[in-house]
């Protein structure tokens, strides 16, 4: 073979890994090494403060304010987004009238960017003009300030995200369903399992990776949610709607608080290596049954 030789094979593994550490390891250590300091760019000085930072986040009510919304956000998206992609896929794998014509309109919110489907959802939220508060109007109930009512805000922003994102989880879980074998299911019916028996003991179990892989995704998705909030709410009302993300961002980019943005970043990267290993264990260990 061409390649067979290790040399040639290390040298053409060279620039995709030279891009790795560029865009990836490299921000990580100097974000890493940031969180332990005190910078200040306008003076370009920087000094060791140790935990400082890190205390001051503790302390910090806004921090652990975005850290309820980021987890509450994660948490609700997900599992909504991962249960109507399994509903979804149950319907799309059997065949019916118009499915055809129905599957590219399911996927198609999936299809545009986040800052469009922002932009048609701001529409649609409108107090006055939004499509949403016409409809509320036509059975007469009165209009509702999605994006400005500190207690629906976080929600609204909820929804856009599974309307953009269920398409995903929909599509993964309906591979896995298109995976199994139409004689496992068959035989079950013949030994007088119903649909339901069939769903809840053959088909879910088997296709327990792709639901766990829809949930990892989504989850580690939503959790670093910065576009949809900053397009939508900005983090407001108050800080409603602010999750880690915008906290990073506001304090590095508008307070130039980089050490204090440093560790929130290294913060959010530690949970989503804890849930990544979390959910990884979990997918081995089924495959591994």
């Amino acid at each position: 073979m061409i390649f067979s030789n290790k040399k040639h094979l290390t040298l053409l593994l060279i620039p995709a890994l030279l891009v790795l550490f560029i865009f990836a390891i490299y921000p990580v250590i100097q974000v890493t090494i940031y969180s332990f300091m005190e910078v200040d760019f306008s003076a370009n000085e920087s000094h060791f403060i140790g935990l400082q930072n890190y205390r001051d986040l503790l302390d910090d009510w806004f921090f652990t304010t975005s850290i309820q919304n980021t987890v509450q956000f994660s948490i609700v998206a997900s599992v909504i987004q991962v249960i109507l992609g399994i509903l979804l896929a149950i319907l799309f794998n059997r065949n019916f009238p118009g499915k055809r014509f129905a599957l590219p309109v399911i996927i198609y919110p999936m299809m545009l960017s986040t800052l469009v489907c922002s932009a048609i959802w701001r529409s649609w939220y409108h107090y006055d003009f939004g499509m949403l508060n016409h409809w509320l109007g036509i059975i007469g109930v009165e209009p509702i300030e999605w994006l400005f009512n500190p207690s629906l805000a976080l929600y609204s922003v909820i929804l856009v995200d599974v309307w953009q994102w269920t398409p995903m989880t929909f599509l993964i879980v309906l591979a896995g369903l298109q995976s199994i074998p139409q004689d496992i299911s068959e035989a079950a019916r013949t030994d007088g399992a119903n649909e339901l028996q069939v769903l809840c003991y053959i088909t879910l179990p088997m296709i327990k990776g792709h639901i766990m892989l829809a949930l990892l995704l989504r989850t580690l998705d939503t959790f670093k949610i910065f576009d949809k909030v900053y397009a939508l709410t900005d983090g407001g009302p108050g800080n409603a709607t602010e999750t880690m993300s915008v906290f990073v961002y506001r304090n590095g980019f508008k307070f130039f608080e980089i050490g204090l943005a440093s560790a929130a970043s290294v913060f959010m990267l530690a949970i989503a290596c804890a849930l990544s290993i979390v959910y990884a264990t979990k997918i081995l260990g089924d495959q591994n049954k």
